[in-house]
């Protein structure tokens, strides 16, 4: 029996060894069957694909008549979009990229949008300082509105205390008469001591109350005269603010349809231009004495600030291919051409 049981411990080794390696063969030959497989299928499939090339170049090379007509379709096609693009920028179908306009029409909007505004400020400068000496005259007459209105509130105040007063004396009267017939009454010394002491002190509540009375009629005679003469300025100030805003009107209502229209055209250069041209011409137009962002050069110097410009910064004004601007003002400058197209 122990002979029969080394015999099955030493043969059970060596067959799960042998197992491992048999496995490990079938799959090396497995992954070699899988290439040799996907090698074959691709050599398959360029073939294939060379031959339908080779038939397709055939049948051009056949009919030639029908490649011409493919061909001249797709030239219509290729002719018909580029106007179809334009009809639909036409019609609103997109706005134009500002980014895409050239230099030069951009200077020539700088430069009629700087002559408008120049425009527009001129008509401003006709009105003068009317609307400031109307604003003026508004808020005087404002604040003395509200003058008048603290007066008369200062007014019914010291009236209510006036007749507070006077009811304060009709008391200590009534009060007076009161201990007057319980001193007629008394009994000793002491309740006649005190009776007298509370009519004195009535007398002398009237006495203050009656000085009290004085001063606040005083006071009132004087509010009432500040307010008389507040209501004579009152009246004078708005028969200027009157005239002053016929005048006024008069003067926007000759240039008031000259100027909408110059600010409608101011807008619509305005959305030509793009926004960093327009945040750089506003400053500059609002720091300028003059109002002038936009100058022509005149004898070789700038229209702004009258420095010389150098002759090579006046062949790059003249080619257009950028927007250049003055070493010593920051204005930007144009050429005789484009203050030409614009005149």
């Amino acid at each position: 029996m122990a002979k029969t049981t080394k015999e099955i411990v030493a043969s059970s080794i060596p067959s799960k060894i042998q197992k491992k390696k048999e496995e490990k063969i079938e799959k090396k030959e497995v992954k070699k069957e899988t290439k040799k497989d996907v090698k074959k299928e691709g050599k398959k499939e360029v073939k294939k694909e060379t031959k339908v090339v080779v038939k397709e170049v055939k049948k051009a090379v056949k009919a030639p008549a029908k490649k011409t007509a493919v061909s001249r379709t797709e030239k219509v096609k290729a002719v018909k979009t580029p106007v179809a693009r334009s009809k639909g920028k036409a019609a609103g179908a997109g706005p134009e990229d500002k980014s895409e306009i050239p230099i030069e029409k951009k200077l020539i909007a700088m430069y009629s949008l700087q002559q408008i505004d120049s425009q527009i400020d001129k008509i401003r400068i006709i009105r003068g300082e009317l609307p400031l000496e109307v604003q003026d005259l508004e808020d005087e007459i404002a604040g003395l509105e509200t003058r008048i209105e603290n007066f008369i509130q200062e007014t019914v105040n010291f009236e209510k205390a006036v007749s507070d007063r006077k009811n304060a004396i009709k008391d200590s009267h009534s009060l007076i008469k009161k201990y007057e017939e319980q001193q007629k009454n008394v009994r000793n010394n002491r309740e006649y001591d005190s009776l007298s002491k509370e009519i004195e002190y009535q007398n002398l509540e009237i006495q203050l109350s009656e000085k009290r009375i004085r001063e606040f009629q005083n006071t009132l005679d004087q509010k009432k005269k500040e307010i008389e003469m507040y209501q004579k300025e009152l009246k004078d100030r708005k028969n200027d603010l009157d005239v002053k805003k016929n005048e006024l009107d008069d003067i926007v209502a000759e240039t008031e349809k000259e100027e909408t229209l110059l600010i409608r055209k101011s807008e619509q250069n305005r959305r030509v231009i793009e926004e960093r041209l327009l945040t750089a011409y506003t400053p500059i137009r609002k720091n300028a004495r003059n109002g002038l962002a936009v100058v022509q050069i005149e004898r070789d110097a700038c229209g702004g600030c009258f420095n010389k410009i150098p002759p090579q910064h006046q062949l790059d004004i003249r080619m257009h291919k950028k927007i250049i601007v003055c070493e010593y003002c920051g204005r930007i400058l144009v050429d005789e051409r484009i203050v030409s197209s614009v005149n």
